[in-house]
Protein backbone atom coordinates (compact mmCIF):
# COMPACT_ATOMS: atom_id res chain seq x y z
CA UNK A 1 0.00 0.00 0.00
CA UNK A 2 2.88 2.45 1.07
CA UNK A 3 4.93 1.22 -2.15
CA UNK A 4 1.86 2.04 -4.48
CA UNK A 5 1.28 5.66 -2.74
CA UNK A 6 5.21 6.15 -3.56
CA UNK A 7 5.20 5.21 -6.81
CA UNK A 8 1.42 7.46 -7.48
CA UNK A 9 3.68 10.39 -5.97
CA UNK A 10 6.69 9.84 -7.53
CA UNK A 11 4.69 9.61 -10.93
CA UNK A 12 2.42 12.83 -10.39
CA UNK A 13 5.90 14.67 -9.63
CA UNK A 14 7.53 13.27 -13.24
CA UNK A 15 4.04 14.15 -15.16
CA UNK A 16 3.68 17.82 -13.13
CA UNK A 17 7.55 18.67 -14.19
CA UNK A 18 7.32 17.53 -17.47
CA UNK A 19 3.99 19.79 -17.92
CA UNK A 20 5.92 22.71 -16.58
CA UNK A 21 9.49 22.12 -18.70
CA UNK A 22 6.54 22.27 -21.92
CA UNK A 23 4.69 25.46 -20.41
CA UNK A 24 8.54 27.07 -19.88
CA UNK A 25 9.63 25.98 -23.14
CA UNK A 26 6.41 27.29 -25.18
CA UNK A 27 6.38 30.39 -23.05
CA UNK A 28 9.92 31.21 -23.93
CA UNK A 29 9.43 30.52 -27.72
CA UNK A 30 6.06 32.82 -28.09
CA UNK A 31 6.91 35.42 -25.52
CA UNK A 32 9.79 37.57 -25.91
CA UNK A 33 10.38 38.98 -22.26
CA UNK A 34 10.23 35.37 -21.54
CA UNK A 35 13.00 34.45 -24.26
CA UNK A 36 15.23 38.21 -23.72
CA UNK A 37 15.36 36.68 -19.56
CA UNK A 38 16.21 32.94 -20.99
CA UNK A 39 18.99 34.16 -23.26
CA UNK A 40 20.54 37.19 -21.04
CA UNK A 41 19.68 36.13 -17.23
CA UNK A 42 19.45 32.66 -17.50
CA UNK A 43 21.55 30.80 -20.16
CA UNK A 44 23.84 33.82 -19.93
CA UNK A 45 24.81 33.55 -16.53
CA UNK A 46 24.68 29.65 -16.51
CA UNK A 47 27.47 29.68 -19.87
CA UNK A 48 29.65 32.42 -18.07
CA UNK A 49 30.34 30.40 -15.30
CA UNK A 50 31.08 27.53 -16.62
CA UNK A 51 33.37 28.86 -19.21
CA UNK A 52 34.26 31.78 -16.54
CA UNK A 53 33.79 34.44 -19.01
CA UNK A 54 31.80 36.86 -20.60
CA UNK A 55 29.65 36.66 -23.37
CA UNK A 56 31.00 39.56 -25.13
CA UNK A 57 34.06 37.57 -24.52
CA UNK A 58 33.34 34.74 -26.53
CA UNK A 59 31.70 36.56 -28.99
CA UNK A 60 35.89 38.34 -29.64
CA UNK A 61 37.32 34.76 -29.41
CA UNK A 62 35.04 33.54 -32.34
CA UNK A 63 35.90 36.84 -34.82
CA UNK A 64 39.58 36.19 -33.48
CA UNK A 65 39.65 32.71 -34.99
CA UNK A 66 37.59 32.65 -37.80
CA UNK A 67 37.25 36.32 -39.34
CA UNK A 68 39.58 37.11 -41.97
CA UNK A 69 41.91 39.84 -40.54
CA UNK A 70 41.47 43.28 -42.29
CA UNK A 71 38.49 42.18 -43.52
CA UNK A 72 35.65 44.15 -42.43
CA UNK A 73 32.47 41.80 -44.31
CA UNK A 74 34.25 38.74 -42.65
CA UNK A 75 33.79 39.80 -39.22
CA UNK A 76 30.74 41.31 -39.40
CA UNK A 77 29.44 37.94 -41.03
CA UNK A 78 31.15 35.93 -38.60
CA UNK A 79 29.33 38.15 -36.00
CA UNK A 80 26.37 37.47 -37.24
CA UNK A 81 26.50 33.90 -37.43
CA UNK A 82 27.21 33.55 -34.12
CA UNK A 83 25.24 35.57 -32.48
CA UNK A 84 22.06 33.53 -34.81
CA UNK A 85 23.23 30.35 -33.94
CA UNK A 86 25.40 30.07 -31.35
CA UNK A 87 24.42 33.36 -28.31
CA UNK A 88 22.17 36.32 -29.15
CA UNK A 89 23.13 39.54 -28.41
CA UNK A 90 22.56 43.23 -28.97
CA UNK A 91 24.43 44.10 -32.30
CA UNK A 92 22.23 46.50 -34.73
CA UNK A 93 22.22 43.12 -36.56
CA UNK A 94 22.21 42.21 -39.96
CA UNK A 95 18.73 43.24 -41.11
CA UNK A 96 18.73 46.25 -39.51
CA UNK A 97 22.30 46.04 -40.73
CA UNK A 98 20.98 46.95 -44.08
CA UNK A 99 18.61 49.77 -43.65
CA UNK A 100 22.02 51.32 -41.56
CA UNK A 101 24.38 50.78 -44.46
CA UNK A 102 21.55 52.38 -47.06
CA UNK A 103 21.51 55.42 -44.60
CA UNK A 104 25.36 55.87 -44.02
CA UNK A 105 25.54 55.63 -48.02
CA UNK A 106 22.93 58.52 -48.68
CA UNK A 107 23.72 60.77 -46.01
CA UNK A 108 27.64 60.24 -46.79
CA UNK A 109 28.87 61.56 -43.71
CA UNK A 110 32.45 63.03 -42.74
CA UNK A 111 31.70 63.02 -38.80
CA UNK A 112 29.95 60.16 -37.28
CA UNK A 113 29.00 59.70 -33.56
CA UNK A 114 27.45 56.75 -32.09
CA UNK A 115 26.54 56.27 -28.85
CA UNK A 116 26.75 52.50 -27.59
CA UNK A 117 29.65 50.85 -28.96
CA UNK A 118 28.85 47.15 -27.60
CA UNK A 119 31.24 44.49 -28.95
CA UNK A 120 31.83 47.29 -31.79
CA UNK A 121 29.35 45.97 -35.05
CA UNK A 122 28.23 48.78 -35.75
CA UNK A 123 31.22 50.44 -35.78
CA UNK A 124 32.69 48.84 -38.18
CA UNK A 125 29.34 48.75 -39.92
CA UNK A 126 30.06 51.80 -40.49
CA UNK A 127 33.58 52.59 -40.85
CA UNK A 128 33.58 50.09 -43.62
CA UNK A 129 31.37 52.46 -45.94
CA UNK A 130 33.02 55.84 -44.38
CA UNK A 131 34.96 58.05 -47.21
CA UNK A 132 38.94 58.47 -46.59
CA UNK A 133 39.42 60.97 -44.44
CA UNK A 134 36.05 60.60 -42.47
CA UNK A 135 36.03 59.42 -38.56
CA UNK A 136 33.70 57.99 -36.46
CA UNK A 137 33.73 58.76 -32.41
CA UNK A 138 31.79 55.68 -30.69
CA UNK A 139 30.87 56.53 -26.77
CA UNK A 140 30.70 53.16 -24.81
CA UNK A 141 30.29 53.05 -20.83
CA UNK A 142 30.92 49.75 -20.39
CA UNK A 143 35.19 49.61 -19.84
CA UNK A 144 35.42 45.64 -20.60
CA UNK A 145 32.69 46.27 -23.69
CA UNK A 146 35.15 48.93 -24.76
CA UNK A 147 37.95 46.75 -24.75
CA UNK A 148 36.62 44.30 -26.61
CA UNK A 149 35.22 46.52 -29.38
CA UNK A 150 38.75 47.95 -29.89
CA UNK A 151 40.19 44.33 -30.53
CA UNK A 152 37.05 43.72 -32.68
CA UNK A 153 37.75 46.95 -34.76
CA UNK A 154 41.47 46.63 -35.04
CA UNK A 155 40.54 42.91 -36.60
CA UNK A 156 38.48 44.32 -38.83
CA UNK A 157 40.92 46.82 -39.62
CA UNK A 158 39.13 50.17 -39.61
CA UNK A 159 40.90 51.22 -36.34
CA UNK A 160 42.15 54.11 -38.70
CA UNK A 161 38.61 55.75 -39.00
CA UNK A 162 37.34 54.98 -35.21
CA UNK A 163 37.57 56.34 -32.10
CA UNK A 164 36.38 55.04 -28.68
CA UNK A 165 35.13 57.30 -26.19
CA UNK A 166 34.55 55.49 -22.85
CA UNK A 167 32.26 57.08 -20.59
CA UNK A 168 29.05 58.17 -20.14
CA UNK A 169 27.10 59.82 -23.20
CA UNK A 170 26.11 62.76 -21.01
CA UNK A 171 29.49 63.63 -20.07
CA UNK A 172 31.20 62.93 -23.34
CA UNK A 173 28.52 64.93 -25.61
CA UNK A 174 29.22 68.73 -24.37
CA UNK A 175 32.88 67.94 -24.30
CA UNK A 176 33.37 67.21 -27.80
CA UNK A 177 33.44 70.28 -29.26
CA UNK A 178 36.54 70.93 -27.41
CA UNK A 179 38.15 68.12 -26.08
CA UNK A 180 38.04 66.51 -29.70
CA UNK A 181 37.40 69.19 -32.38
CA UNK A 182 33.91 68.25 -33.24
CA UNK A 183 32.37 71.30 -35.17
CA UNK A 184 29.75 69.68 -36.33
CA UNK A 185 28.46 65.99 -36.90
CA UNK A 186 27.17 64.93 -39.92
CA UNK A 187 25.69 61.38 -38.59
CA UNK A 188 24.09 59.90 -35.00
CA UNK A 189 23.49 56.60 -34.48
CA UNK A 190 21.85 56.01 -31.28
CA UNK A 191 22.19 52.71 -30.06
CA UNK A 192 22.56 52.87 -26.22
CA UNK A 193 20.62 53.19 -23.53
CA UNK A 194 16.70 53.89 -24.86
CA UNK A 195 16.01 56.30 -21.42
CA UNK A 196 19.17 58.21 -22.85
CA UNK A 197 17.91 58.65 -26.85
CA UNK A 198 15.52 61.60 -25.69
CA UNK A 199 17.79 63.27 -23.28
CA UNK A 200 21.06 62.91 -25.57
CA UNK A 201 19.24 64.20 -29.19
CA UNK A 202 17.93 67.22 -26.99
CA UNK A 203 21.58 67.77 -25.08
CA UNK A 204 23.53 67.48 -29.18
CA UNK A 205 21.03 69.99 -30.43
CA UNK A 206 22.29 72.35 -27.49
CA UNK A 207 25.63 71.52 -27.68
CA UNK A 208 25.43 72.70 -31.36
CA UNK A 209 27.07 69.76 -32.74
CA UNK A 210 23.73 69.57 -35.94
CA UNK A 211 23.81 71.47 -39.10
CA UNK A 212 21.39 71.36 -41.62
CA UNK A 213 20.78 68.07 -43.10
CA UNK A 214 22.12 66.18 -39.51
CA UNK A 215 21.30 62.44 -39.91
CA UNK A 216 19.97 60.86 -36.81
CA UNK A 217 19.15 57.13 -36.71
CA UNK A 218 17.73 55.39 -33.89
CA UNK A 219 17.35 51.64 -32.76
CA UNK A 220 15.08 49.33 -31.03
CA UNK A 221 12.12 51.71 -31.58
CA UNK A 222 9.48 49.18 -30.65
CA UNK A 223 11.99 46.85 -28.38
CA UNK A 224 12.46 47.40 -26.22
CA UNK A 225 11.34 51.09 -27.35
CA UNK A 226 11.95 54.36 -26.87
CA UNK A 227 8.58 56.09 -26.26
CA UNK A 228 9.91 59.37 -25.21
CA UNK A 229 12.43 59.66 -28.00
CA UNK A 230 9.38 59.10 -30.24
CA UNK A 231 7.29 61.51 -28.76
CA UNK A 232 9.97 64.27 -29.12
CA UNK A 233 11.07 63.62 -32.19
CA UNK A 234 8.14 63.22 -33.88
CA UNK A 235 6.56 66.34 -32.45
CA UNK A 236 9.43 68.61 -33.05
CA UNK A 237 9.42 70.59 -36.06
CA UNK A 238 12.76 70.86 -36.19
CA UNK A 239 13.16 67.08 -37.74
CA UNK A 240 11.99 65.28 -40.15
CA UNK A 241 11.21 61.77 -39.60
CA UNK A 242 11.02 58.13 -41.28
CA UNK A 243 10.41 54.86 -39.53
CA UNK A 244 11.74 51.60 -41.09
CA UNK A 245 10.26 48.43 -39.75
CA UNK A 246 12.36 45.87 -39.27
CA UNK A 247 12.91 42.55 -36.52
CA UNK A 248 14.49 42.29 -33.64
CA UNK A 249 18.50 41.46 -34.21
CA UNK A 250 18.41 37.57 -34.49
CA UNK A 251 14.73 36.94 -33.49
CA UNK A 252 11.87 37.28 -35.56
CA UNK A 253 9.91 39.97 -33.44
CA UNK A 254 9.03 43.26 -34.76
CA UNK A 255 11.47 46.35 -33.92
CA UNK A 256 11.71 49.17 -36.27
CA UNK A 257 14.29 51.89 -36.65
CA UNK A 258 13.61 56.11 -36.80
CA UNK A 259 15.55 58.58 -38.85
CA UNK A 260 15.11 61.93 -38.07
CA UNK A 261 16.87 64.83 -40.49
CA UNK A 262 17.46 67.80 -39.31
CA UNK A 263 15.65 70.71 -40.87
CA UNK A 264 17.92 73.86 -38.69
CA UNK A 265 17.26 75.33 -35.46
CA UNK A 266 14.59 77.75 -37.16
CA UNK A 267 12.77 75.36 -38.66
CA UNK A 268 8.75 75.67 -38.92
Amino acid sequence: MIENYIVTILVSLALGSIVVLVALVKLVKTNIHATMFWNEIVLEKITNFVMDQSKEQRILNSVSYNAIRGNPQSVLDCIDKYCSKTEWAMNVGDEKGLILDKIVEETDPSVVLELGTYVGYSAVRIARLLKPKARLLTVEFNPEFASIAKEIIEIAGVNDKVTILEGHSEDIIPQLKKKYEVEKVDFVFLDHWKERYAPDTILIEECGLLRKGSVLLADNIIYPGAPEFIKYIRNNKRFECTNYPSHLEYMKVEDSMEKAVYLGPDAE
